[in-house]
């Protein structure tokens, strides 16, 4: 019986729900811990960059519209398709960042029950960041969470997947739209990511994810009028720096990096980064006043 030929996986960009590859026509070698080569990435430019925007925002009414239970059933569904292929990922991260295969699949585990953990609170962050006000006067005074909007997000360079899905996840289960930058050096884990997102019923545009140089993809991304916010996860000192001062231009919101040493992406995550990226509508109400005694309702 002859030897067959492998058949390598082309890794392709994720953007507005289609798999196109670079404008540019660009890709870089991707390889292992050990400098084995495992695949081509793409090498995406300023256009692909501003091609997700447009995608996320086209997405954005529609996600942000959607009741809060159904973002929480799309995301559990992410986290179902996810655990269908979960031996792939194994294999992808345990590549991707040097692991034994007993460790990496503790962190697509992880990975997974993070998507889960984030639906729950699809429809619960509300209660936490809102309320009725106590107000001087016959008002109904109100306070609602709103999504901010498009948000660029630069996942971890160390942690390929289990960090990946830790910032994409609370941005996306608040009602905002993301364009992700994978970990330069591992982003085979998050183009692969991708690919399940499609077929999870999540809208295409929700989630876009860029691959390449993170400097090079993030700079017209913290420029851009229509991104409202960005994670500067993976950007060292140097660069976070320099992304700040261009994403003042349009007032962005900017959820500055912590140091690498001081980030446990296994740890149970709070609600701040759901919160960083929400910003609050008050209502005020008369409650109008009934005959003589004064009383209101």
């Amino acid at each position: 019986m002859s030897e067959r030929l492998s058949v390598f996986k082309t890794y392709k960009l994720y953007v507005g729900g289609k798999f196109p590859r670079s404008e540019s026509g660009r890709v870089y070698e991707v390889t292992d811990a050990k400098g084995k080569w495992l695949a081509n990435a793409p090498l995406s430019s300023r256009k692909d960059a501003r091609d997700a925007v447009v995608a996320a925002r086209k997405a954005f009414g529609g996600w942000s519209g959607a009741t809060a239970y159904n973002r929480g059933q799309i995301l559990y569904r992410v986290a179902e398709m996810l655990e269908g292929r979960r031996d792939q990922y194994v294999a992808e991260v345990a590549d991707a960042e040097g692991l034994s295969k007993s460790k990496a699949a503790a962190q697509v585990d992880a990975a997974i029950d993070r998507w889960v953990w984030y639906a729950g609170w699809t429809d619960k962050i509300a209660q936490v960041v809102g309320g009725g006000n106590p107000v001087a006067g016959p008002f109904f005074n109100l306070s609602s969470p709103e999504p901010t909007g498009v948000v660029a997000v630069l996942a971890p360079q160390e942690s390929s997947f289990l960090g990946l899905v830790s910032v994409i996840a609370p941005v996306v289960a608040t009602g905002n739209t993301a364009v992700v930058i994978a970990s330069e050096k591992s982003p085979l884990p998050a183009l692969s990511l991708g690919e399940v997102l499609a077929t999870s019923d999540l809208p295409g545009g929700v989630v876009n994810v860029l691959s390449g140089r993170t400097a090079e993809i993030a700079t017209p991304l913290a420029a851009h009028q229509d991104v409202n916010a960005i994670d500067l996860a993976g950007a060292d000192e140097t660069l976070a720096k320099e992304l700040e001062i261009a994403a003042a231009d349009n007032l962005k919101r900017v959820l500055r990096p912590q140091p690498v040493d001081d980030v446990d992406w296994s740890a149970t995550p709070g609600t701040d980064r759901m919160t960083a990226f929400l910003e609050t509508k008050t209502v005020w109400h008369p409650t109008g006043a009934l005959g003589a005694s004064g009383s209101s309702y």
